[in-house]
This record gives C-alpha cells, structure tokens and sequence, in this order.
C-alpha cells in the first residue's frame, strides 16, 4: 500500500519561533521546546535548524528525549529534562550532558548524591499540581538547593491559552513570591504565557506549540500539509453501504476514493462521516468509519479521481481538524503516525 506524505516546512517552524522570540525583550532568552519527537515531526531536524537559528537552550520531557536530542546536536546546547532526574537515569544524564529539572525532594536527594556538581534546574509547583515542588516543600530546601547554584527555576502555567482566566494572575503572583530575589534565571512561559504579555516572560521563555503552527499563536505559519494517497476508486449504487457497521448509505449514485490513511496513523476514529478532504481548493466529504488504514471520501463532484487529497493544508489546519475531531491540535500533531513520508521543505527562510 501506498503511504502518505507528511510535508513539514521547517521554514515556517523557524519564522514562528522568530515570531515568538520577537515578542520578548533583549532580557530575555527564548528556547525551544522539542519533548515528543517536535510534537511528531522530528525532533532530530528541527532541533538542528533551531541551534543554526540560534537556539541554545532545548526542553524535552524525558532523559531519553534528551539523549537522542543530544545525538542530533552535539555538545554545546543546553538541553532540560521537564521529568527531572528519575531513577536509572543517572548515566544518561551524565553521558549526555542533559540538564534534569528537580521536581521533588526525592530528586534533589538522588541527584545530589549521584551527581554532585552536575548543571540541574527546579521545578515548581504554583497551582497546576502536576510537577514541581510545592511552596513547603520548596521553602524547606531552597537555601541548600539555591546555595548549589541551579541553571534554572521553572514553573508551568495551566491556563495560559486563556488569556482572562484568573488562574494566570494567580500562578504569576505565586511563582514570584516563591523565586523573587533568587538569583537564578527563570522561566514561567510556554506559547500561551509569552503571548500573555512581558510580565510573564522573565529570563527564559519555551515555545512549543506555537512554533509548530498552532493555537494559541493564532498568526502561526502553517508547518504541515498531509497528503493521502488515493488507493481506490469506486461507484456506488443507491441503497449500498460503504465502511464498517454500514454507517453510511448511498441515496443516489456516489463515487468513493478510499485512501490510505487511518486511525493506526493518528488520524481518530472520531473523524468518521465528519471530517473533509481537501483536492486542491475543492472540499471532499469523509463518508463511513475511519478504519485502520483506510478513509473513504466522496469525491463524486470531482472531474476526474483524483490522485491525492489532503487533510492537513491550506484549508484545513492542525486545529480545523481538531475542531472537528473533539481534541486538540497537541493531539492532531503529536499522534501523526511513522507510516507517514516525512518530507522536510528548508532552506532560505
């Protein structure tokens, strides 16, 4: 079977994060955030055309993340580790020269006696309770903590894509009572905090989503086009059902395209007899269930079959289709599937 072709434009990857970056003043030093694979597109070639950009510091959410990110760079950029320092994790801190952010006491302890004088940050707690030490917790140890001259303090914003939602001034207000007069760098912002405003940026900012084309950085260039082959075409006669279950009947005479795509590639059943493929600017309705590897798309009012029809392009963003699908646009990227052809567009950006 034919496999689709996945067009990720590192182009447009790098005139968001200059976007990005743009929106923060010369204090202020903008990473990268590359956890996931790129959220599925390869953290290997993004991480590159990132450092040659003049990215230093990359965010990745596990040591093993952090290796291949590191294998990909070389030595040089600062690579964080958002889980921190988790057991067995030690050698591959140490080889790969990755920087944990401590979460707990538990790893403050593993870390210290591990890796005594080894670069580390520290996660906090403002109110997201998902890592990070809490205020207690963090008051308890930071002199110690602070006294072995960490790289970074971080926290995480749960609301930021909610530019009113009170959560923001409440977490801001937090993360400065519990870091003001530190004397470490900072870091408080994913896309959604830089895009909250200069309060919120302090030394370090982490765009992520944003650079791959997606909201809330709503004058993001697009980053991906995904093509579908068209495996097959055939004409339906009235009252005959097409996919499984019989979701979907034909009331006249229909002609169906089944391409090679399916949930297997990220792309969720929930797009069934929803979704719309695109061929060229024409709009191609999903009919019947998404299976496995298969969509089937009513392409009767074409001129001719076509030979493949885009879900991801022009008409139809990463969050158009998450819209449409009940998610996320994190979720649409990140579960893009290894079938896919990956094809990277870079050069003079």
């Amino acid at each position: 079977m034919a496999t689709a072709s996945l067009r990720i434009d590192i182009n447009a990857v790098l005139a968001n994060w200059r976007a990005l970056d743009a929106l923060s003043g010369p204090s202020t030093e903008t990473g990268a955030v590359v956890k996931a694979n790129s959220y599925g597109l390869g953290a290997a070639r993004v991480a590159q055309a990132l450092a040659r950009a003049g990215v230093r510091k990359f965010f990745v959410a596990a040591a093993e993340e952090g290796a291949a990110v590191r294998q990909a760079l070389g030595e040089g950029p600062q690579i964080f580790v958002f889980s921190g320092h988790m057991a067995g994790d030690t050698q591959m801190i140490a080889e790969r020269g990755l920087t944990p952010m401590l979460n707990s006491l538990e790893q403050v302890t593993r870390y210290f006696e591990a890796l005594p004088g080894a670069p580390f940050g520290v996660q906090l707690d403002t109110g997201m309770n998902r890592l990070g030490m809490e205020a207690a917790e963090w008051e308890a140890v930071a002199p110690i903590v602070l006294g072995a001259g960490p790289q970074l303090v971080m926290s995480h914003l749960a609301c930021a894509d909610e530019p009113a939602h009170p959560m923001n001034a409440l977490q801001l207000a937090e993360f400065r009572r519990m870091t003001d007069g530190c004397g470490v760098a900072r870091s408080l912002s994913a896309t959604g905090g830089i895009l909250l405003g200069p309060e919120y940026h302090f030394d370090v900012t982490r765009p992520g989503i944003g650079m791959y084309g997606g909201l809330p950085f709503e004058n993001a260039r697009p980053v991906v086009r995904l093509s579908l082959p068209v495996v097959q075409v055939r004409d339906v006669a009235p009252g005959e059902t097409v996919g499984y279950s019989n979701t979907w009947q034909a009331e006249t005479e229909t002609r169906i395209a089944t391409v090679a795509a399916g949930y297997a590639d990220g792309l969720m059943r929930t797009l069934s007899s929803k979704a719309t493929l695109w061929a060229g600017d024409t709009p191609c309705p999903v009919i019947g269930r998404v299976s496995m590897d298969l969509i089937t798309v009513d392409v009767s009012h074409l001129p001719e079959a076509p030979a493949a029809l885009d879900i991801l392009g022009p008409h139809q963003g990463v969050d158009d289709l998450a819209d449409v699908a009940g998610t996320i646009g994190y979720e649409i990227l990140t579960s893009l599937g290894q079938r896919y052809q990956r094809q990277y567009v870079e050069g003079t950006a």
